[in-house]
């Protein structure tokens, strides 16, 4: 007798539902991301603005518009982002890496912790506009600020932070730092505790002290999420707007030295010239992402660092014990 066929097993495939389920983000995507970036890139290379009533253009002009951006004072108001960023980003990343180390370390016992991660989180969870709005008013020259360091013989006479370079850049990244210190501070904890605790348990066995845990263990450990915490904040940091706009109503003062680069670009938008601040939004997609580049092929370790660290590592021992 001749053997029965097995039946053939029908091999069903899912794959089409995953494709169903992410097409509303590429969709979405596709139509309010990349088709804008291409007509974003499309009219920087044409003369396209509004006079009064008329629409010029659209003009092809070539590279016109760029170079009529570097002879205007965009590489200023370049350099006063880069300076604003990193005024409010030292900090934060100083202070958040601390207090993260602190509340991650179970040798200080410290109480309270989640009170404290809410405390730290809360200022992010205001809005920047309702945060430049408080600040204005607290360091206004008849603000409270002022006539507490008046009344403690502090100042002799109320200081005009708002009509000073320092004092106008200091509340900028003294917002910018409290507004995301707290979240900062969030991920470094999280990167930390995702750390093997055997690592610390065998460093206090070898007697190290609690610097060189931190040096040697716990800063090359999170290096990926340094990584992204410096990415983003300098993503976030050339795209600063709300915070200096609010603060100087708009104006950049004094002298034009908190005027960021989204600024000057709304400036562009507002008066409806299409084609300048088309270029400046592909320069400012340039230099971003050439920053960022730079940043994760500096700071992320390839295999071949990886393997040398290693070996590093483990070499004082093999003496010790060849020895």
């Amino acid at each position: 007798m001749a053997k029965k066929s097995k039946p053939e097993i029908k091999q069903v495939s899912y794959a089409k539902w995953g494709y169903i389920f992410i097409a509303p983000f590429f969709i979405a995507f596709l139509i309010f991301q990349l088709i804008p970036l291409a007509q974003t890139i499309y009219y920087s290379f044409f003369e396209y603005y509004r006079s009064g009533l008329t629409i010029i253009g659209p003009n092809p002009v070539g590279f016109d518009n760029y170079k009529a951006l570097f002879d205007s004072d965009f590489l200023k108001y370049a350099g006063n982002t880069i300076i604003l960023w990193l005024a409010g980003f030292i900090p934060q990343i100083v202070i958040s890496l601390i207090l993260a180390a602190w509340f991650t370390d179970v040798r200080l016992k410290i109480r309270g912790k989640q009170f404290f991660k809410v405390v730290i989180y809360m200022p992010n969870l205001i809005m920047a506009s309702a945060f430049a709005m408080l600040f204005f008013a607290l360091f206004s020259e008849n603000g409270p600020v002022n006539a507490s360091l008046v009344s403690m013989g502090i100042l002799d006479k109320p200081f005009r932070f708002l009509a000073s370079v320092s004092g106008t850049r200091g509340l900028v990244a003294l917002m910018n730092f409290l507004m995301w210190f707290g979240n900062t501070t969030i991920l470094l904890m999280a990167a930390v505790m995702g750390i093997n605790p055997a690592l610390f348990e065998a460093a206090e066995l070898d007697g190290c002290s609690p610097r060189q845990t931190f040096f040697r263990i716990t800063l090359p450990m999170i290096r990926p999420i340094l990584v992204y915490v410096l990415i983003t904040s300098m993503i976030g940091g050339l795209q600063m707007f709300d915070v200096p706009q609010i603060l100087t109503n708009g104006k950049g003062s004094p002298d034009r030295t908190v005027t960021t680069l989204i600024m000057f670009l709304n400036n562009h938008l507002y008066s409806k010239n299409y084609g300048m601040a088309g270029a400046i939004s592909v320069i400012l997609f340039i230099i971003c992402a050439i920053l960022c580049l730079l940043v994760y092929f500096n700071l992320n370790p390839t295999e071949d660092d990886k393997k040398i660290r290693k070996r590093d590592r483990f070499k004082p021992r093999k003496e010790a014990l060849n020895g």
